[in-house]
């Protein structure tokens, strides 16, 4: 699998495992997803770094 597609389905998983939490939790995992694909825009990296 390319690894594109690699980071497409692991946010995928991470994002549909955020779903899954209380909302006070599931708000804390959706902000460090947001954190992470900032960092990842503004460094120019792809996403699956």
């Amino acid at each position: 699998m390319p690894d594109d597609e690699q980071g497409t389905d692991d946010f995928a998983q991470r994002t549909a495992a955020a779903e899954e939490l209380p909302l006070t939790d599931r708000a804390d995992a959706f902000a460090a997803l947001h954190d992470e694909l900032r960092t990842r825009l503004e460094s120019g990296g792809s996403a699956s770094a």
